[in-house]
């Protein structure tokens, strides 16, 4: 279901309380594909495709304006005031400006392997993955991206996981890709932390390299009455690397059930 296919490219499963969320800058909504039907069990689950992925047109050069759409489009299509809303490294980043700007939008937060600004020393790697991108196509960057998403020994041991998260890559538009990139070196929320008023969860995988640890516990520190939940085996994507794991991490908050995976 969309409002304009163009504009904002979501697509909706299951029924009950609404679930937002919002893929990764490596990725898109597909990356919630070993969690979103067991979520769907219990909830009407919003999969968005962020501005600039799949067929998402792209909003504009800063995170904000990522943020400001999807806040101006899924209300469109039926978003309740009690949705709860699930970020994933850029859509993490997404959903703290949501948060900052929006935040009557949606009652729980959930920041996964995130952050509120990229450091100073991590700007440069971003930088360097947008350059590579408008040179040589997204190709140039398939195996870097893979190793910030996972930890070498979970690619080693499921290389079919590897190549669907490949194959998603592929597909991205470099240009759009790229700009995403700056987009994120640009960000900066942390000043507007203290603002979020959301019952936060923040989960951190604690093998990332994509985002540093650091930066989940800033948030956690800087979000009133946030709680935090360390992942000590998973990389960037727990979701994909652990789904069973990542559900036991956010079952309690967001009051889901204890069944399995199916």
């Amino acid at each position: 279901m969309t409002s304009d296919k163009s504009t904002l490219d979501v697509v909706q499963m299951g029924r009950g309380r609404d679930l937002v969320l919002l893929h990764s800058l490596l990725s898109d909504r597909t990356a919630f594909d070993r969690i979103a039907p067991r979520l769907a069990n219990e909830r009407r689950v919003w999969l968005v495709n962020l501005p600039g992925f799949g067929a998402s047109a792209p909003a504009g050069p800063v995170l904000d304006d990522v943020a400001d759409r999807i806040a101006r489009e899924l209300p469109k299509l039926g978003l309740s005031g009690d949705a709860d809303l699930l970020g994933n490294g850029f859509g993490g980043f997404v959903a703290v400006a949501l948060a900052v700007r929006h935040g009557g939008l949606f009652d729980r937060l959930v920041l996964v392997d995130t952050g509120a600004a990229i450091p100073t020393q991590g700007k440069d790697a971003f930088e360097a993955m947008a350059q590579r991108v408008e040179a040589g196509g997204m190709e140039a960057v398939l195996n870097v991206a893979l190793q910030r998403m996972f930890p070498d020994d979970f690619l080693a041991a499921n290389p079919t996981i590897a190549e669907e998260r490949k194959a998603t890559l592929r597909a991205a538009k470099p240009e759009n890709f790229a700009a995403a990139c700056r987009a994120l070196v640009r960000f900066d929320a942390r000043s507007g932390l203290a603002s979020i008023r959301n019952p936060t969860l923040v989960v951190v995988g604690l093998r990332d390299t994509a985002t540093p640890p650091a930066l989940s516990y800033e948030l956690a520190n800087g979000i009133a009455g946030a709680k935090l939940i360390e992942l000590p085996h998973c990389g960037h994507s727990p979701h994909i690397q652990d789904p069973d794991g990542f559900w036991q991490a956010i079952k309690p908050f967001l009051k889901l059930d204890q069944g399995r995976l199916r």
